[in-house]
């Protein structure tokens, strides 16, 4: 074949080609996210808009319906969901697979911008947030105190005011919520008694408060059109607005005929407080707020969680006395075990063909051909991966895992080729002409089928193509890569390194040295082997019928087995946590919320295999908004090694889910987090009624 008698008789050339592609693959692999599976989950944008004070069913009336209405049908939409909760409405809108993030946000603001005539003055005011929503939280970072008196306002603000921008700043970190404490507020308890004695409204004290609490600009002294010769231009300072309780009590409210003046402090309590007390945040016991990092899309999750840790840590000596931290809960761990697991299998793989190479063909020459071959063909789908925007993954390791294999054979079809021919008096470099004539059209074959058989897995539609696109790319990258080794590299190698074939009786030594002696045995117990199995063989090829009928019997089980085996998208999977949804009656206050989720943490820390526990009253455990009637709990299980396979995350659900049925104030759910990130809040499958007549929610109950 011309095309590898070119290569032949230029070994360095094809060298540095084979070099070329594997320094492109070792720059790609640092700029690849590492993840444990592809991005399948389907892209969303989420709306959110405040209504302070308003019910959860004055928000999804005035404030969610008309965004609903006009988000609806925004191109590529699959479905749109809502969650209204007391003065606050959430909505996620998801697209269809492979939409354009960026796109899609656009899409969505310009909907919400149609809406907002129709929403109320202070939703308005505040602002409508049009989010793009990731998969799911990246980690919880807790800041808790251990004392019964800590000022949770002051970790409250402190998370919010200093470290909250600290970890924005990081790269791959999409969003921060704070969970349990807010800024520091100046908190207004009006005196009701007192107003009506006053003849004042709750409208005209805000309205007071708005006009005397401004930042105004105070304008200069000498500025033109002054021309009094004055040499100096003075700007003006005024008190801007009010920082403390004494000075918001100093604010007139109402100033009667007569002259008698009502201050602020006449008609209502004010105290420094926090910005929202709708949430509570428990961990292993100790009393605290938690901070939600979400990831920006398409980030490297674990380097992102190692950043984000390395900042807490950072910010530590600058702390409020007292206050400690801890992760509670962080997902990645279990990815980067998964994916370093993975990382594991290929190494051996390649470690233990290795070995089989150099087992059975006996000579370093020989076997240093295949094993360059290996490297080469692997590290190249690293660039292609990272051209097509794809990541280092579990199932994109495990399609290198299954392409050592048909690396190795490439390159050792022209291996044991080139022996043969050199065994019938050829020199290496004729031997390697002759052998390219023979095989080049057997190895194009075998690459081509290689192509047929994986790159149509890349165009499966829907959610299970997204998921196997990558695998199939990477095994089709490298066996095409593997291809041109075996027609380029291989054969420039076989010509500069095997040595012609000598008459003169084998010296002892070699690759194995004084373990020669090992490999005369081996191969004297592997003649045997193929001379018994040509014979069986052969005798096989005799008794045609009966092979034929046991070929059929055989696919005949593999059909009813395939038929009887349950079928599903992902196995359940122990990712070492568990979520627990707490429920509580309609209408039932923070304040027995929170003892039932008091009650239900206290009994996790006596659960065996428990480690950990993070705890929020006052939230809502399917969609994350506040809601003073359900909690949710992260449970952080003790390390697989601890627990043993009798205590696996699912066996330990429905154990603790027992155990909960004891507290009967609410409904306790405990679930497994879902096998991929953003296909659901939890595992197994969920259920909703959807009202289609119009009949309302207690309808529904």
């Amino acid at each position: 074949m011309r095309f590898s008698r070119f290569f032949i008789d230029r070994p360095i050339f094809a060298g540095v080609i084979s070099v070329f592609i594997t320094l492109l693959g070792l720059f790609a692999f640092p700029n690849l996210p590492l993840a444990q599976y592809p991005d399948i989950a389907p892209p969303s944008v989420m709306v959110m808009a405040g209504y302070p004070g308003a019910s959860a069913e004055t928000v999804a009336e005035t404030v969610a319906a008309p965004i609903e209405q006009e988000i609806n049908g925004v191109e590529n939409m699959l479905y749109i969901t809502s969650s209204s909760s007391n003065g606050v409405a959430q909505i996620t809108v998801t697209f269809k697979p492979g939409t354009n993030l960026d796109t899609a946000q656009v899409l969505v603001q310009n909907r919400v911008a149609l809406a907002e005539p129709r929403l109320p003055e202070q939703v308005r005011q505040g602002g409508v947030q049009v989010l793009k929503q990731d998969t799911g939280f990246l980690l919880l970072v807790a800041l808790t105190s251990k004392s019964e008196n800590a000022d949770i306002d002051m970790i409250g603000n402190f998370a919010n005011s200093v470290l909250k921008d600290r970890l924005l700043r990081i790269q791959g970190v999409g969003g921060v919520q704070v969970f349990g404490g807010g800024l520091y507020s100046m908190r207004v308890w009006i005196d009701p008694g007192k107003a009506a004695a006053r003849d004042l409204t709750a409208t005209e004290i805000v309205g007071a408060l708005r006009a005397q609490n401004i930042q105004a600009a105070g304008g200069s002294i000498g500025s033109p059109p002054f021309n009094s010769g004055v040499t100096n231009e003075l700007p003006v300072q005024v008190e801007g607005r009010l920082k403390t309780a004494e000075e918001f009590g100093k604010v007139v409210i109402k100033r009667s005929a007569e002259g008698q003046v009502t201050f602020l402090r006449d008609v209502a309590r004010i105290e420094l407080g926090s910005q929202d007390y709708s949430v509570r945040g428990y961990f292993g016991g100790d009393r605290g707020i938690a901070m939600a990092i979400t990831p920006s899309p398409g980030a490297n999750a674990i380097n992102a969680s190692h950043a984000v840790l390395e900042a807490v840590k950072a910010a530590e000596p600058e702390f409020p006395a007292g206050v400690e931290w801890k992760v509670p809960y962080n997902p990645t761990e279990y990815v980067e075990a998964s994916v370093e697991s993975v990382q594991h299998t290929l190494i051996e793989a390649i470690f233990l063909v290795m070995i089989v190479v150099v087992v059975f063909l006996q000579t370093w020459r020989a076997a240093i051909i295949p094993i360059v071959a290996i490297p080469v063909a692997l590290v190249a789908t690293f660039v292609v991966q990272l051209l097509l925007g794809y990541s280092i993954n579990s199932l994109s390791l495990f399609a290198l895992v299954l392409a050592v294999g048909i690396v190795v054979d490439d390159a050792i079809v022209v291996v044991e080729n080139v022996e043969r021919n050199m065994r019938l008096g050829m020199s290496p470099k004729e031997a390697a002409y002759k052998t390219m004539e023979e095989v080049s059209g057997a190895l194009v074959a075998i690459g081509l089928v290689m192509l047929a058989v994986f790159i149509p897995a890349a165009f499966v539609p829907g959610i299970p193509g997204v998921f196997f696109r990558q695998f199939a790319v990477a095994i089709a990258t490298a066996s095409a890569v593997s291809l041109l080794v075996s027609l380029t590299l291989s054969p420039a190698m076989a010509a500069m390194l095997l040595k012609p074939h000598s008459h003169e009786p084998k010296k002892k030594g070699g690759i194995f040295g004084p373990l020669q002696w090992l490999a005369d045995k081996f191969n004297q117990g592997f003649d045997w082997l193929s001379d018994r199995y040509g014979r069986i063989t052969g005798r096989l090829v005799r008794m045609s019928v009966i092979m034929l009928v046991a070929y059929a019997a055989l696919l005949g089980l593999t059909g009813w087995r395939m038929t009887e085996t349950p079928t599903g998208f992902i196995p359940d999977q122990d990712q070492g946590f568990l979520i627990g949804v707490i429920q509580l009656p309609p209408g039932a206050s923070l304040e027995r919320t929170d003892a039932v989720v008091k009650r239900a943490a206290a009994q996790l820390a006596q659960t065996e295999g428990v480690q950990d526990l993070a705890a929020f009253a006052g939230m809502d455990g399917a969609s994350f908004t506040n809601s003073s009637n359900a909690g949710v709990m992260f449970i952080r299980l003790k390390p697989w090694e601890e627990r043993g396979s009798a205590l696996n995350a699912q066996a330990m659900a429905g154990q603790i889910m027992g155990a909960m049925g004891a507290i009967e104030e609410a409904n306790i759910f405990v679930l497994a987090p879902p096998a991929v990130q953003g296909m659901g809040n939890g595992g197994g499958f969920k259920m909703m009624l959807q009202d289609t007549s119009g009949k309302g929610y207690k309808a529904l109950e």
